[in-house]
């Protein structure tokens, strides 16, 4: 138990031995193992993409049993997915890496301005699969945000009560942002706060640009000149936004990119003492052995001097 897993866990006061453990088990697996910095596999495309968008790119990805294996073989702190793709492969994977139960989905059959998603798993599904959490998505700025605030309090509230870890994917969607604001730095930082406050203990956004949505938000960034002309700038912001970095912040892949421009974008995260990666797409679209490369290079930039960054560096 290192230092910095010690000091991460003394954020989360409330939470009961259980749940600290599972975290523990989480933040000391892997390649990343003990310095404070995730990256994850998470597998819920195929239900919220659909399979061809999702798998077609490189065929052995539809085997739920093939992202079990990458996220094993790269050395991932943890497997995120959907109840089904869990139940695939749990039992021949058993122990073998921390798994998170994706506890809610949606599909894109119907088009939507205001996306909502179904309770798709359960925290008895997670126990009975030997999760260490659930994840469940959120979309501030969505017609329908306050039903999935409330789902997500009742179903943290149950996770909490059996020792499990709560993740919430909080992504900005809906009528209520324009398309550029959906990844605006206000919102990005408003839906990292909203997540804290709902009770996770890990927290997922998008990267921000630099654009600011709000009127009420851009008179303040503007008047206290709060710094959010670089990625990794905009990355600390986010992050101070959660507690001042007392949540852990993970930011998501995206669609594929160039190794280059997706690297930049991990360096930056780094930079600005951002918690780590969740990368699906921009993994298991790719061969086993170029997605492998990409996450041990990933890895690689996490691992450098990570030891040396301490939630002080915020303030």
């Amino acid at each position: 138990m290192t230092h910095r897993v010690k000091e991460i866990l003394s954020w989360y006061g409330s939470d009961n031995p259980g749940t600290l453990t599972n975290l523990a088990r989480l933040l000391n697996h892997g390649k990343l193992a003990g310095t404070g910095k995730v990256v994850m596999l998470p597998v819920d495309q195929g239900f919220e993409h659909g399979p061809a968008s999702s798998f077609a790119p490189n065929p052995p990805a539809y085997d739920p049993r093939y992202h079990f294996e990458l996220a094993i073989a790269a050395g991932c702190n943890a497997y995120a997915a959907p109840l089904g793709f869990l139940e695939a492969g749990a039992r021949e994977f058993a122990g073998e890496i921390p798994l998170i139960l994706k506890a809610n989905d949606h599909d894109v059959l119907l088009a939507e301005s205001d996306p909502t998603q179904a309770l798709t798993g359960s925290v008895e599904d997670a126990l009975r699969l030997g999760c260490v959490g659930i994840g469940f998505t959120i979309y501030p700025g969505s017609a329908h945000r306050f039903e999935m605030y409330q789902q997500i309090r009742a179903c943290a509230e149950v996770a909490k009560r059996h020792g499990l870890v709560v993740m919430i994917w909080s992504y900005a969607r809906g009528s209520g942002l324009s398309k550029v604001g959906e990844t605006a730095i206000d919102v990005i930082g408003y839906a990292a706060q909203i997540a804290a406050q709902l009770g996770a203990h890990i927290i997922k956004v998008k990267l921000p640009n630099e654009h600011v949505e709000q009127d009420a938000a851009r008179k303040v960034y503007e008047q206290e000149q709060i710094p959010i002309a670089t990625l990794s700038e905009r990355v600390h912001h986010v992050v101070q936004c959660a507690f001042n970095g007392r949540r852990i912040v993970i930011f998501s892949g995206g669609p594929i990119d160039s190794d280059d421009a997706f690297l930049n974008e991990v360096r930056a995260i780094h930079a600005g003492h951002g918690f780590g990666s969740i990368i699906g797409r921009n993994s298991f679209q790719r061969s086993k052995p170029d997605a492998l490369r990409l996450l041990n290079t990933i890895m690689d930039i996490y691992s450098e001097q990570s030891e040396t960054i301490r939630t002080p560096a915020l303030t």
